[in-house]
């Protein structure tokens, strides 16, 4: 599998923020934050979080710049270093909540859906959608929002995520499954693949 070839643009940008110039770097930051702060915010489910996650993600892809391949596309390079920082974040959040009985993601997760007073408006709709999307376990949440929020193929999620496109298929299919019952949208008696 070849991956995309990069954006010309992003290239040249690389290339002069090698060259010490970090305007050239704050330019390609610009460009890819917004798309990287939706998929990390729709990942960790939590506006302040997902912004630090992007700084970090940004600070580790700044020292990564020497080996990033100018002849691939930027987005799935910088997802993944994005992904990798929202797993880490997680694992965090995890030995907190073992050592220190901080508040449970999932819980957390749950109480944002039961404070939306109003399902039928459209932000708190939205704002259901990200709780459930948010409490999903990593393994279905990271296809989900590779490929239907990014637009990635199964096989770039795949090479993404170092997994086959035929998983990527099959975890799809039971996170869509899974947010169907969260969010109460589930047909009876649901069949999985």
């Amino acid at each position: 599998m070849t991956a995309p070839v990069a954006n010309p643009a992003d290239a040249e940008l690389v290339a002069r923020a090698l060259k010490g110039d970090r305007s050239a770097f704050d330019v390609f930051v610009r460009r890819h934050q917004e798309p990287l702060y939706r998929f990390v915010r729709r990942y960790v489910g939590d506006a302040d979080e997902s912004l630090d996650l992007v700084q970090e993600t940004f600070v580790a892809a700044w020292e990564a710049l020497p080996r990033y391949d100018r002849k691939r596309a930027a987005s799935p390079w910088l997802r993944r270093i994005a992904l990798n920082k929202c797993r880490d974040w997680g694992r965090r959040r995890a030995v907190r909540r073992f050592f220190y009985g901080a508040v449970d993601i999932e819980g957390a997760g749950a109480a944002a859906q039961s404070a939306i007073e109003d399902p039928g408006d459209i932000t708190g709709a939205l704002d259901r959608l990200d709780a459930a999307i948010a409490a999903l376990p990593a393994a279905l949440k990271e296809p989900l929002l590779l490929t239907v929020f990014d637009g990635l193929s199964h096989l770039e999620a795949g090479a993404v995520l170092k997994i086959s496109a035929k998983a990527v298929e099959t975890r799809l299919y039971r996170a869509r499954k899974a947010l169907a019952e969260a969010l109460g949208d589930a047909p009876p008696n649901a069949t999985e693949t």
